[in-house]
């Protein structure tokens, strides 16, 4: 089944793009990045920022992402995948990241969430882009929960 992946959160002021794969299915169901409980994106989000943004309404946690200039998007644009696993992702489509130019012209800095969002890293680093892989906040997630803690908490402050 293809699916297609959720607008960028970013602004003028974005400098730090956090970049994912493709939502899961709760997510793209919700239309809200992050959206099923078993992800930690915003406990990561939050411990870096000093914030507690768990159980927080979605609106104030992306108010809170652009306060600290921090921006979130997904690799693909779309792509074949059966369920949420991006093990299962064929067909993809990138993202045109050329736009990021004009939605985001502060950005500098693209962080990769997990190893499979960091795709179109040649394409991002050509474009005069820093980045930067950090440990997937996936509940599947099965490295040290402190060393990702603390690898989320160095790129984001």
């Amino acid at each position: 089944m293809r699916k297609s992946g959720l607008p960028p959160v970013l602004d003028e002021n974005t400098e730090i793009l956090i970049m994912g794969t493709l939502p899961g299915d709760k997510t793209l169901a919700a239309g809200q990045y992050y959206a099923d409980r078993r992800n930690y994106f915003w406990k990561l989000v939050g411990a870096a920022l000093n914030q507690n943004l768990v159980g927080s309404p979605y609106q104030g946690k992306i108010s809170c992402l652009k306060e600290n200039r921090i921006g979130s998007w997904d690799a693909y644009h779309s792509v074949i995948r059966p369920g949420s696993m991006d093990g299962d992702i064929s067909g993809q489509e990138f993202n045109d990241f050329a736009v990021l130019k004009e939605l985001a012209p502060k950005l500098r800095l693209v962080c990769f969430n997990g190893a499979d969002a960091a795709a179109p890293e040649k394409s991002l680093t050509w474009q005069g882009y820093q980045t930067r892989p950090l440990p997937s906040s996936s509940g599947a997630y099965r490295g040290d929960q402190e060393e990702r803690l603390s690898r989320w908490k160095a790129a984001l402050t």
